[in-house]
Formats: structure tokens, sequence, C-alpha cells
């Protein structure tokens, strides 16, 4: 009987063994994915995570990546997202890192008093804000952590009359021009979220929204 005990200990310790030095290897490179720790939730309740949210805690995950920014600087960011989606940031974002392709700041919107005007004027890339779309009460992908903004002040939304969001990035509305952390259409960025199934709003028939990327 006692033999028995060990034996299906040591069948349990070999079955958690590589999990754990998967885990370890994961954490140790930088890029992460986890349930939403509390001290996150905290600094999300009231912000980003208000009252009537359609996704529960449970189905949201805090994800750590590595990214450069134009400056060649490496840094370390944070995104929340729904669970369906957090396996593709990883890989996303990886190859991103691993190219070097230039990414100012990935920080949680919490940060910015989950205000999606001021984040982007602070070209921080996120992902979980309940929220609507703006100038309308429908909810935002971002509501279902299930959609992605990447450096939006030079990448906004151009709506179908010309109004641009944020304001501040009006210049960068012509797409033609040249300059830093420009999302367009064959760019790896662009073609690596395409590969995991999610959309650009680049692509939309009239609105144009190149910052941003969503999975349904």
């Amino acid at each position: 009987m006692k033999r028995l005990i060990i034996f299906k200990r040591l069948i349990i310790f070999l079955i958690l063994v590589p999990l754990w030095a998967a885990q370890a290897r994961q954490t140790a490179d930088g890029f992460s994915v986890s349930e939403v720790p509390d001290s996150v939730f905290r600094l999300m309740t009231g912000r980003s995570y208000k009252k009537g949210c359609p996704v529960a805690r449970k189905d949201l995950r805090y994800v750590q990546v590595l990214h450069y920014n134009a400056a060649g600087r490496e840094l370390q960011g944070e995104i929340v997202c729904h669970k369906d989606i957090a396996d593709d940031l990883v890989e996303i974002f990886r190859e991103l890192h691993r190219s070097r392709y230039p990414i100012e700041r990935i920080r949680l919107i919490d940060r910015y008093g989950a205000d999606d005007t001021r984040s982007m004027k602070a070209n921080n890339s996120s992902a979980f804000n309940y929220r609507v779309v703006a100038g309308t009460k429908v909810l935002s992908n971002h509501s279902y952590g299930k959609a992605i903004d990447i450096n939006p002040l030079y990448n906004p939304f151009v709506k179908r009359n010309g109004k641009v969001e944020p304001a501040e990035a009006r210049r960068y509305a012509n797409r033609t021009a040249r300059f830093k952390y420009k999302i367009t259409r064959g760019d790896l960025c662009c073609r690596l979220f395409k590969q995991h199934g999610f959309t650009w709003g680049g692509d939309w028939r009239y609105s144009k929204d190149y910052q941003h990327f969503e999975k349904k």
C-alpha cells in the first residue's frame, strides 16, 4: 500500500515538473499569461472594470510582454485581455520583440484613469477597457477584452466625416506620409495579427481605425 502511494506521488511529480518548467521559462523570458492578480484587479476596479462589465474576472488574463521602442530601448509591457486571445497576444508580441518592431509603450489603461483619450495621446497600446464606442451607446470590443490598440497616437481613428481621434493625431491621418510607429497593411504587426485571426480597423470600408485589431 505504501509503495502504491509513493508510486502515485512519483507519477504526479513527473507530470507536474514539465509544467513547472514551462511556466518558469515563460516568466523568465519576459512573456507570461496568468489570471488577473489581486493587485492588478484592485487597480482595474472602478476604472477599466466598472459595474456592469459583461466579462467575469475569471475570463480575463494578465499578459506580460517585452517590446522595443523606436529608440531601441527594451521595455516590459502589461496587458489585460480576454482569455481567448491571451496566447495569441503572447505569440504575436514575442515575434514583434524578436524582430524589434517598435511599440512606444504598453501599459494598463487604468494607469491613465481608463481614459481612452489620455492613453491614446500618450501613444499607449492597450486592450481591455469596459467602454462604449466613441459617440455611440454600443459596447466596444475592448469591453470584452478582445480588441487591442497599437501605437494609437500615430495610428488614429479617422471617422467617415474626417474627424480624427485623438485630435492631436491629425497629422498622422495622412497615411501616405512617412513617420515612426505607423502601421500599414503589409507591415509585420498587421500581418501577425491577421495570421492569428484578427481583423484590422485600417481595412474598414468607411471609417478607419489604424490602431485597432480585434478578434470575435
